[in-house]
């Protein structure tokens, strides 16, 4: 047995998130659930994402955040302040400030995610990883080169049904190879929030917390 241990990865992930603060974040959520409900159920996303960055190997796992850390933050990750301005300039500042080193940032609102999904990237030779949301939005984008990057991210329409496609377009447009995550499903409805939860790992908190309002609802 070689007694050396693994190289780590040179791998940085980045999770792009909201404090979840009643009446800021999953509004469209809003009815069927109350403000304080929908924060609670973004809170429980989030918190399952990041328990699931921590169990992917990588040099630095970063919240970029809007707001301020709360309980729901577990050790072992940097704490970045978003910059102002569109999401645009916010994702590709987050790249920018990466340094040197392959790079991969995901959303707050797919709490099924898990790191078999994300197996690979950073060490299979692609330039780019592009993870496509079913509404025409993407829940993952990375680079091998961030910090030069910030180009193919700035000035691309964000929240609409064409973000995702214009996305890979300026990737596929700079000559990057590009490796495509599996498609799934963003937090933004109760629909969406019904159809995730089912897809959730065992011991999800966001299933829980989606079942227990439901339980309280009936």
């Amino acid at each position: 047995m070689n007694s050396r241990s693994a190289a780590p990865s040179p791998l940085t992930l980045l999770v792009i998130a909201k404090e979840p603060v009643p009446g800021r974040v999953k509004t469209r959520l809003t009815p069927p659930y109350t403000p304080e409900e929908a924060a609670a159920l973004a809170e429980a996303a989030l918190t399952d994402t990041l328990h699931t960055i921590l169990q992917i190997p990588a040099r630095r796992r970063v919240v970029v955040l809007d707001g301020s850390p709360g309980p729901w933050l577990p050790p072992g990750f940097e704490v970045v302040t978003q910059v102002s301005g569109g999401l645009d300039e916010r994702l590709a500042a987050a790249f920018e400030g990466c340094g040197s080193g392959p790079a991969l940032l995901v959303g707050m609102d797919t709490p099924q995610l898990t790191p078999g999904l994300l197996a690979g990237v950073g060490e299979d030779g692609n330039d780019a990883w592009f993870g496509p949301a079913d509404d025409g939005g993407f829940w993952a984008l990375g680079f091998a080169d961030p910090a030069r990057c910030g180009a193919l991210v700035r000035g691309v329409p964000m929240s609409t049904d064409r973000t995702g496609a214009v996305q890979r377009s300026r990737l596929v447009t700079a000559g990057l190879t590009v490796a495509d995550l599996p498609v799934l499903r963003d937090v933004d409805t109760a629909a969406d929030a019904a159809s995730v939860a089912a897809r959730c790992r065992p011991g999800s908190r966001f299933a829980a917390a989606l079942g227990s309002l439901a339980r309280v609802a009936g």
